[in-house]
């Protein structure tokens, strides 16, 4: 697997609403090009194509060596990413990237669970007990906490390394902690 911390140029251009779901877009579903892009996203070719040009700069997306001019395909170039919330203290820009982002996450989190809602009932059983949502709390110090993300982690891509099995379908799994009560800072 393949993770990228990303730089502070990188945030400011991920956080974008085009941009962020194309890279969401070609690791769910693999290589495409901006034809068939713009057609899944609901958008125009020459935007799509401009926009994974911009993802391209900052190693986001590459090209494939499929396809050739308009037809070019694309694909991520990795299989996920991240950053430090404290690596950009003097960079207003990047911080309100990266918030826009953290935002967007949610959003898409809520989106993703509504949708497995409405559709639960039409999967097999096993898959509805499977795809679950729990929470805990737990009192920790901001050191267990990065502890316990890099651990949750670190089975999230263990299991990534795996052979699927029989009957193996992608699944999204967020990892959030946070603090019970953010107003309460110390």
């Amino acid at each position: 697997m393949k993770h990228i911390e990303l730089d502070s140029r990188a945030l400011r251009v991920l956080a974008h609403p085009l941009r962020s779901r194309l890279l969401s877009e070609l690791r769910l579903h693999g290589a495409a090009n901006a034809t068939a892009l713009a057609e899944r996203l609901d958008t125009n070719t020459g935007a799509t194509s401009y926009h994974l040009r911009k993802l391209a700069e900052v190693g986001l997306v590459e090209e494939t060596a499929e396809g050739t001019g308009k037809q070019r395909f694309w694909a991520a170039a990795q299989d996920s990413h991240g950053w430090r919330n404290t690596d950009y203290p003097d960079d207003p820009d990047a911080q309100a990237a990266a918030s826009w982002l953290r935002q967007q996450q949610l959003r898409y989190l809520a989106e993703r669970a509504e949708e497995w809602e409405q559709e639960r009932a039409r999967w097999p059983e096993a898959w509805q007990d499977a795809a679950s949502m729990s929470d805990a709390i737990l009192t920790v110090d901001a050191g267990q906490l990065d502890e316990l993300m890099h651990e949750l982690y670190a089975v999230l891509l263990r299991y990534r390394e795996m052979t699927p099995g029989e009957g193996s379908q992608q699944v999204v799994v967020h990892v959030v902690g946070m603090p019970a009560d953010p107003r309460n800072a110390p």
